[in-house]
């Protein structure tokens, strides 16, 4: 190793026939992990781990030069290591390379090293343009939306309004990690986007919206103009209907406070929760060996059964079942029960009478869009807004993105449906941005998420919605598996158990549009990523 100055170095890593076309490779520069990528011949090389939660970008799916994360399907290009793809925020870093007499060198400054995620270049807020793009909402879709109007160069005023106390903070982790503290979950800290020149308002929920005015009003009296407004006030867990859903220590999970007031109340406690889809099963997993009892009521045959369905779903049932968690599946709450005002007893449609010291409510989720009600805007019966591809609303300078929205999808056709995913809100916040300084840019997207239970993560791509048939490769039982879903003989979405990184593939696969057929899918070899290479 030779270094030019104390701030750069430079190592020679491999000879260059060590690395074949297409090949990823991880090598050390200064003691650092380093990828190197070879594409068509040339190389590349860039940080080693996706900056969202750290995956090992050298076990990811390159397809031609985008590279994608083999967890969470983030997407970098390897020329300039920007992002493509949610749910990174961040871009990556990009090192040269040199090949000398067939020696491979990477050359890199010692701070790019250290941190190998890097921040797009953004412009600065000037105070001369005094265009205002309000964002209603304090979630990924709104920050991305802010972010993305900085580095496609908007220098006006951006102001995110939000009902939340806290700056945007990772809400997959609210039921996977409940003992975290709010602030160990900021997506970005409060000085981060003062330095983007992004005025970030808490406790400030809107009521009401005049269009026409171009105009919010808030809930503390005040309001305010705008240029372009983008709605993305998310969802609401939906709320209990029966006797007794009032009492204490009933609980919804949507905040950071929710968390942690659920962790404290069941430990060592009977824990009860209504539902047994992603919240509810996420929060029985991590109190599985913290709360006293757990007791599951689910009105399905099998958790996840509309989003993941009935296999995927038995897996997960064992898994939580082993761990002690007893389910009363096929079941109905139809009453709650209670002494001195907190919840004793949850009284199930058979009779059947479950102690409860805390009830966990997970049971879907609603638009929250009431405060648009009597307005002109297009809504489903949801209250779901409904946008085109460019996150458009009926309304001129008004756009929606998120869990509030309902929006074309190409995997069903262009059917409109809602999708609640952190990934899918972060693309639909960057295509807002990019349609609100006019680049009309369409939402190109294959939706993207995981579930973890007990360590384990279950990985999903596309949109199953619909679907007639599956396809099970690898094994059940083992819990090593993949699953096709498929709808008109085409695989529309999948779902993995420990068997990385083919979700990814596969999301890669139906982003280019490409089609797979159920004897494609019958054909695939999971333990052989090139099987589905050629699709």
């Amino acid at each position: 190793m030779d270094s030019d100055d104390t701030n750069t170095v430079t190592a020679e890593v491999c000879r260059e026939d060590d690395v074949g076309d297409g090949e990823l490779l991880e090598v050390m520069v200064a003691g650092y992990p380093v990828l190197l990528v070879r594409n068509r011949k040339e190389f590349s090389a860039l940080g080693s781990k996706c900056p969202h939660y750290g995956a090992p970008l050298s076990k990811g799916v390159l397809r031609g030069e985008r590279l994608r994360c083999p967890w969470h399907g983030a997407c970098f290009n390897i020329r300039t290591g920007d992002i493509e793809e949610y749910p990174s925020l961040d871009c990556i870093s990009c090192f040269k390379v040199t090949v000398e007499d067939g020696k491979v060198f990477v050359t890199a400054k010692k701070k790019d090293l250290e941190n190998s995620l890097r921040v797009k270049d953004r412009s600065r807020r000037c105070l001369v343009n005094q265009n205002t793009m309000l964002l209603l909402g304090g979630g990924v879709a709104a920050l991305v939306c802010a972010e993305t109007l900085r580095q496609e160069g908007f220098t006006g005023r951006i102001i995110m309004a939000t009902k939340e106390k806290h700056v945007p903070y990772d809400k997959s982790k609210l039921s996977k990690e409940m003992d975290l503290k709010a602030e160990e979950i900021y997506l970005r800290k409060p000085e981060f986007l003062d330095a983007q020149g992004i005025e970030f308002w808490t406790d400030k929920e809107a009521v009401s919206v005049d269009f026409q005015k171009q105009q919010v009003h808030f809930m503390d009296g005040s309001s305010q103009k705008y240029h372009q407004l983008l709605i993305a006030t998310g969802s609401h867990s939906s709320f209990l209907k029966v006797p007794g859903a009032d009492l204490q220590n009933v609980c919804v999970l949507q905040t950071p406070e929710d968390s942690s007031k659920i962790l404290e109340l069941a430990t060592g406690k009977n824990l009860v929760i209504v539902g047994a889809s992603f919240v509810g099963m996420e929060v029985a997993a991590f109190l599985s060996d913290k709360a006293g009892t757990i007791s599951v009521v689910e009105r399905e045959e099998f958790p996840f059964q509309h989003a993941l369905g009935p296999q995927v779903g038995g897996v997960a049932m064992k898994m939580l079942q082993n761990k002690g968690v007893k389910f009363h599946m096929k079941s109905e709450l139809c009453e709650l029960k209670g002494k001195y005002g907190k919840v004793t007893e949850a009284v199930l449609g058979n009779g059947e009478k479950l102690p409860a010291d805390v009830v966990v409510v997970g049971i879907g989720s609603t638009p929250s869009s009431a405060f648009l009600k009597g307005t002109s805007i297009a809504r489903d019966d949801k209250g779901a807004i409904l946008v085109d591809l460019h996150m458009q609303t009926n309304i001129p300078n008004v756009f929606a993105a998120g869990d509030v929205v309902s929006f074309p999808v190409a995997l069903l056709n262009g059917d409109r449906t809602s999708i609640h995913h952190q990934q899918v809100a972060e693309a639909h916040g960057h295509v807002a941005a990019l349609n609100m300084l006019k680049k009309e840019k369409e939402l190109h997207t294959v939706p993207f998420f995981w579930t973890t239970l007990l360590g384990k993560s279950i990985r999903y791509a596309g949109c199953g919605k619909g679907y007639t048939d599956t396809v099970v490769k690898g094994s059940l039982e083992q819990q090593k598996f993949l699953i096709f879903y498929l709808k008109d003989g085409h695989v529309t979405a999948a779902a993995s158990l420990n068997c990385d990184p083919m979700v990814s593939l596969i999301a890669e696969v139906l982003y280019l549009g490409k089609l797979i057929s159920k004897e494609e899918a019958e054909a695939c070899d999971i333990g052989n990523i090139s099987s589905l290479a050629q699709t």
